[in-house]
């Protein structure tokens, strides 16, 4: 298992451990301030989405967008997760006793965390320098790119059995189970390849609900993998992946992957992701098909002060407004379906 803090002659081991085994795990990212925070953010929010009262949610019943919200509305579906977590119209939530911000700044100090941005640049190929929130005013070309946040939370409501877990299929995110192995091939990354974008779970409550299959990132499936039901219990060389409240794993979306959910265990497991700004016709179709382009224009970070922190958010963002930009009017499609 790749995890920091191994001794290694490496100096990028965080990388190296992502090619070679599509995962790398990082202790103790957050302080127990910050993470009592985003419980308290998070906990607001799922209340809110599990009434109803955030439309843009993963509802049970269907693993991959869209999703009909109007389903939880109506009382007719249960929720799974929560997408947006940036949204401009996400709601506020009042900071209860003790607390100095509200939902919305929560959520924005963790995505633009520098702990979570050193290590996309590293995984990446970004110099640090390129990225210290001054480098567009002094004429260095900027490269992180404001891609998804979202919420995967412990699924409850209609088509949610208390007496079994909940689980999703095995899939690659951007790549359909039936494309063939030299379709696999084509769109799976080459050995030395750089990484367009970098993509992670934090988990604010103990989470052992990631089944990966360590390698199969690199490669396409293998017969007994081409072989297995969607739902297979158990497929070889499968781990499953257990994080502590505050940690986090990078991984390779194309990692052949599934969840399996405790629906009588707390689950809060924020799921982000940054991008490369030269990788972004490769992201088009796995980013805006989530409907990110319809709000970033609106984002406001002056909840993130006049530092570092919020011109680097800014500057990420506007990188976000150009993809969506260079792709109105097309139909990026969605990258799976089901």
């Amino acid at each position: 298992m790749a995890i920091q803090g191994e001794i290694t002659d490496d100096p990028h081991p965080l990388l190296s451990a992502l090619r070679e085994q599509g995962y790398v795990i990082l202790r103790s990212v957050l302080s127990p301030s910050e993470l009592a925070a985003l419980r308290s953010a998070a906990s607001r929010l799922t209340a809110t989405a599990r009434s109803g009262g955030w439309p843009h949610v993963r509802v049970v019943g269907k693993q991959f967008p869209p999703w009909d919200a109007s389903l939880v509305r109506e009382g007719r579906a249960g929720i799974w997760g929560m997408q947006h977590l940036l949204h401009p119209d996400l709601p506020v939530g009042e900071a209860e006793a003790g607390e100095e911000e509200d939902t919305r700044a929560v959520f924005a100090r963790l995505y633009f965390h520098e702990r979570l941005l050193t290590v996309a640049r590293e995984l990446l190929s970004i110099p640090s320098s390129s990225e210290d929130g001054r480098g567009e005013e002094q004429g260095e070309e900027g490269k992180l790119t404001m891609e998804l946040f979202n919420m995967l939370v412990r699924p409850s409501g209609p088509g949610v059995s208390e007496d079994e877990p909940f689980a999703l299929r095995w899939h690659r995110d951007d790549i359909p189970a039936t494309a063939t192995a030299e379709e696999e091939a084509a769109r799976l990354k080459k050995p030395g390849e750089p990484y367009v974008h970098a993509q992670w779970n934090l988990p604010l409550y103990d989470d052992d609900s990631l089944v990966v299959v360590p390698g199969s990132h690199a490669r396409p499936r293998t017969d007994a993998e081409r072989a297995a039901g969607p739902y297979e219990e158990h497929i070889p060389g499968q781990i499953t992946v257990e994080l502590k409240a505050g940690n986090v794993v990078f991984y390779d979306n194309n990692i052949l992957h599934r969840g399996v959910y405790d629906v009588k265990k707390e689950r809060m497991t924020l799921h982000g992701s940054v991008g490369h700004v030269e990788g972004s016709q490769e992201r088009a179709r796995n980013v805006l098909q989530h409907g990110v382009g319809q709000w970033v224009d609106r984002c406001d970070f002056s909840v993130l002060g006049e530092g570092k922190q919020r011109r680097t958010a800014e500057a990420m963002r506007r990188r976000l407004v150009q993809l969506g930009r260079e792709n109105e009017g097309k139909d990026v499609g969605f990258s799976l379906d089901g």
